[in-house]
């Protein structure tokens, strides 16, 4: 058990005195990026997840909104029991600590992906955006997240800057790209570490609460292009191709592949830049620096799509010349 920490003590007392739970076990599962954490509770008939999210840092009705439309779109979220909105907790279903990440290998890949698809599509048909309330991923937010690369990738851990035509010229071709795609409900971090496998049950899917309407291939290239694990490009392409031609058959678009595909490219690159600035975020202002070893694998996405659209070669070109050559020294 817990007693040293202040908000585990007051978790302990919501779960024992107000809900009235016999708790045999309580202990830290897991935490993420944001100021969320998740405690295991064990108790006579299972297990349950506690979430701990402090009202002054998070606030969990998204997470609460998203669960409902998600679990409508029958995705396999995990269930809320009881919630305490004053004090940010959740008392939620247990999916187990066996993350995607954790169970992928070359043999098994291919059922584990598809059954992480199988949730995808799931959520990107079966969600009505005109009824989800959901904000939009509109070229304001794009730009935002295309900011955190500029500002703290860039500038604050390497200490240089982008030239303003050539900031301007990426944020218009990538925020274009985006825009122009069928918009669906996105998860916006459908990687390996965020679905959860438990046996033959469908793919569990957690940290949703940030989910927005936008691009059709964002959570894809989540998935396929990770940022925590790398796939031959032949063996993406793959399951790339049977996810397009299962959009395709379903009436959800009406492209070319060659089309999708370079959506499919430049989504993950806005992704990848983003990401850059949020790891880059962790590190300096929360110091949370083990993200800082993944990336590298993100550089060599970022590194591969741009020498693949004439349209971002000068891009291409200050990063090989002011960006590539400096940034391993700072991790």
């Amino acid at each position: 058990m817990i007693t040293s920490d202040k908000r585990a003590t007051v978790i302990l007392d919501w779960l024992e005195n107000k809900i009235l739970l016999k708790v045999n076990s309580f202990e830290l599962a897991s935490s993420d990026a944001s100021f969320r954490r998740y405690f295991r509770v064990l108790h006579p008939q299972g297990s349950y997840i506690v979430m701990d999210a402090p009202p002054d840092k998070e606030d969990i009705t998204p997470f609460i909104n998203v669960a409902a439309l998600l679990k409508n779109s029958t995705v396999n979220v995990p269930h809320i029991y009881h919630q305490n909105l004053p004090q940010g907790f959740l008392l939620l279903e247990d999916f187990g600590s066996k993350c995607l990440l954790d169970e992928l290998t070359t043999i098994n890949a291919d059922i584990l992906y598809q059954n992480a698809l199988n949730e995808l599509f799931k959520l990107q048909s079966h969600t009505s955006i005109k009824k989800s309330n959901l904000p939009l991923y509109d070229k304001a937010l794009l730009t935002d997240e295309l900011s955190l690369f500029y500002n703290w990738f860039t500038k604050k851990l390497l200490g240089k800057t982008i030239p303003q035509n050539l900031q301007q010229h990426l944020n218009n071709f990538l925020i274009e790209s985006a825009l122009e795609q069928p918009q669906v409900c996105v998860h916006r971090d459908y990687h390996s570490r965020n679905l959860m496998v438990s046996g033959s049950k469908p793919m569990g899917v957690i940290d949703f609460q940030d989910a927005v309407i936008g691009a059709i291939t964002y959570d894809l290239v989540s998935l396929l292009r990770d940022c925590y694990i790398t796939w031959p490009e032949d063996r993406l392409d793959i399951w790339l191709i049977a996810y397009y031609l299962r959009l395709f058959e379903n009436k959800m678009l009406e492209v070319s592949f060659a089309t999708f595909k370079r959506w499919f490219d430049l989504i993950g690159l806005h992704r990848h830049l983003k990401v850059l600035g949020i790891f880059s975020r962790l590190h300096l202002r929360d110091n949370k620096s083990t993200y800082l070893a993944d990336i590298p694998r993100i550089m060599a996405y970022i590194e591969q799509i741009c020498q693949r659209y004439p349209e971002l070669n000068e891009f291409d070109h200050w990063l090989k010349t002011r960006i590539i050559p400096f940034y391993q020294h700072k991790l």
